[in-house]
């Protein structure tokens, strides 16, 4: 999508903290989730424990080493946004650096969901994470929209919509053992929630139906207030029939 060409760098990762993660999906591997301590991990990583409470404050969150930074990454990327920005665009380009985020690494992605379906603790971690992008998008969207009556409502369901299409393009390639190309599964996700909530979504939905059906079809827009039976004589204009 365009809105996703041009992408914030992310931060090189300290080597203490990769072999900090390492050490941990080795052991979640070998013994299991539960059954490994941070004194386990800090062990076999060769470090202290005050080294890994420096880069993690749980066990969870070296679960989810790449997400804070990702967040980062989509604050930013969606506070560089210009006011001539279609909004949705923005919003699923911030979507992709997600997903962009997990085609890094296709080994330890599929890992990590594996071990997030078997335990259930991990699984509410994650989804507390996904709340955090979602607020992220919701809150750029009801800045974009704050004219309109709807436009909290509408900022709510949008970012919700992206958050889900790009969930579900996540679950099929992860499903999949990490094969194939994820940005062009969630850009076709991305796409239709694009083509649903941007602000010429309306237009060609309507362009469809003039070409679906044989009956003319006449869009008019025009204030609450207008009088009807200007309405009427506007589509009557429109018509050839005034």
């Amino acid at each position: 999508m365009a809105a996703a060409a041009t992408n914030p760098p992310t931060s090189p990762k300290p080597a203490m903290r990769d072999s900090l993660i390492a050490a941990a999906f080795q052991l979640f591997l070998e013994r299991g989730y539960e059954q490994t301590t941070v004194d386990d991990i800090v062990t076999l990583a060769g470090v202290g424990r005050r080294s890994f409470f420096r880069y993690f404050p749980s066990k969870e969150d070296v679960v989810f080493p790449d997400h804070d930074q990702c967040l980062d990454d989509m604050t930013r990327f969606l506070a560089a946004s210009a006011d001539s920005d279609d909004p949705m665009v923005r919003v699923c380009g911030a979507a992709r650096l997600v997903m962009r985020m997990y085609a890094e690494n296709p080994t330890f992605s599929v890992q990590r969901y594996r071990l997030t379906r078997e335990v259930a603790g991990l699984r509410a971690y994650e989804l507390s994470v996904v709340w955090r992008y979602e607020k992220t998008l919701g809150d750029y969207l009801r800045t974009r929209w704050a004219d309109r009556k709807d436009g909290t409502l509408r900022a709510n369901v949008a970012a919700a919509a992206v958050v889900a299409a790009h969930n579900h393009a996540l679950r099929h390639w992860l499903r999949s053992g990490g094969e194939g190309d994820p940005l062009e599964e969630v850009d076709r996700a991305l796409e239709f929630v694009r083509a649903t909530w941007s602000p010429d979504a309306a237009g060609a939905a309507a362009g469809d139906a003039v070409s679906e059906g044989d009956e003319d079809v006449v869009v008019v827009i025009t204030k609450r207030s207008t009088p009807m039976w200007r309405v009427v004589r506007e589509v009557e204009s429109s018509l050839g029939e005034g």
